[in-house]
């Protein structure tokens, strides 16, 4: 591990985790606007998505390689209020519990009180739920005989698979488009409904490509004022890189990290996924970039291991959302369980296993962090240099990679 990474790592693991008001702020200031009462739900949830990433907070830290948090720092973890809103009561249990705490300030607390609690009060999705149910489930939640998850939380369990490596957002936009042409609103009772889900669609498409310009010329700016030619010229293509993904398909590895990490910041900032949205099988994602840039010369191994585990830095800065009620005390994490594997076999049934899953696992090792999770698929097919790799991980006692067994 470089000193680079050391620092990157040692920040990510000594920064204190605290409650953002900033998401919650700006959802808020759009919902109470009125624009949301014009709209339909698909579109309306959309232009949240949009106003929240014209507005939010841009983080560039020092020595990163990959950009974007979902708070206005690391570890700054927002709440998400048209799910479940926090009562001052949930900040103080966050706030001063031993375990699985986050450090809630005076400011966010005012904010809160005086303008989330007195909108969402009772217009929540949980708020709406529990006002449905009856005393008695009401008690025995009460009494903590049972918790709740996804009244408070987004359905999760996503994993991506290998289209956004080939196509940019400007493609998912025409094919929105040509979606949107080949309506039948004649012949087609949900015609209207569908071209609602797809206008939020476009909506959500151009809000995470102008999230990323705007990153774009957040980093060419920092980099007129930086004084190391070195990190400088970093800063410039980094500021390339922003410019062209995720509105056009990956060239290079470094590129190909930082569209996904767009597409997962895009995803945990909408919602609260429970659990994790996670990048799958990344060795077979990203090798074509990897040996395409090793066999020009662009990167070489040692490069490859400081993006992914720079990479690697940004998962473990992004702490779960905290939950309320009972669920807050009996429920207590901060990973979001986001699981990258490797290994396994391909399409055909024939070894996967590649040159970038041998690096990957390196990086596991090294890292040693609460985010992301890991895992290793085993197959009959895969060289025994792989389990033995993963086995001498495991065995120091980190708790990562976990084992799965590709053929049963």
């Amino acid at each position: 591990m470089n000193e680079r990474i050391k620092k990157l790592r040692e920040k990510s693991l000594n920064t204190e985790e605290t409650i953002s008001i900033e998401r919650a702020r700006m959802l808020t200031e759009f919902y109470s606007s009125g624009e949301a009462e014009k709209l339909s739900v698909p579109v309306t949830r959309a232009k949240a998505f949009q106003y929240i990433l014209e507005h939010k907070e841009l983080y560039i830290g020092e020595d990163e390689l990959i950009v974007g948090e979902r708070g206005p720092s690391p570890k700054a973890t927002p709440t998400f209020p048209e799910l479940c809103t926090h009562s001052l009561e949930d900040f103080d249990i966050l706030h001063k519990r031993e375990k699985i705490s986050f450090k809630v300030d005076e400011e966010t607390k005012s904010y809160q009180s005086e303008n989330v609690i007195p909108f969402w009060s009772g217009r929540s999705i949980r708020d709406r739920i529990l006002n449905e149910m009856d005393e008695n489930w009401k008690d025995a939640y009460s009494a903590g005989i049972f918790t709740e998850f996804m009244e408070q939380r987004a359905p999760g369990h996503t994993v991506l698979d290998d289209k956004i490596y080939r196509m940019g957002f400007k493609d998912f936009k025409e094919n929105i488009k040509n979606s949107i042409e080949t309506l039948d609103f004649y012949n087609d009772p949900d015609a209207f409904e569908k071209r609602a889900e797809l206008q939020a669609m476009e909506i959500a498409a151009d809000a995470l490509i102008n999230f990323a310009k705007r990153y774009s010329i957040k980093l060419s700016e920092v980099a007129k004022q930086e004084p190391n030619q070195s990190r400088k010229d970093e800063l410039e293509t980094m500021a390339g890189i922003c410019e062209r993904v995720p509105e056009n398909a990956p060239n290079t590895f470094w590129e190909a990290l930082q569209y996904y990490w767009f597409v997962h910041l895009g995803v945990i900032t909408e919602l609260n996924t429970w659990d994790s949205f996670n990048p799958g099988r990344l060795d077979q994602h990203l090798y074509p970039f990897y040996k395409r840039d090793i066999d020009s010369g662009l990167l070489d191994k040692e490069g490859a291991k400081t993006l992914l585990q720079a990479f690697w830095v940004k998962f473990n800065n992004q702490p779960a959302p905290p939950k309320v009620g009972i669920t807050s005390k009996e429920s207590n994490t901060y990973t979001d369980f986001c699981l990258i594997n490797v290994g396994g076999v391909n399409e055909k049934g024939e070894d996967a296993v590649n040159e970038l899953s041998y690096l990957i696992l390196d990086v596991i090792k090294e890292m040693r962090l609460l985010q992301p999770s890991s895992m290793v698929q085993i197959s009959k097919k895969n060289p025994n240099q792989l389990v033995k790799k993963a086995f001498s991980i495991i065995r120091t006692g980190y708790g990562q990679p976990s084992l799965f067994n590709t053929e049963a």
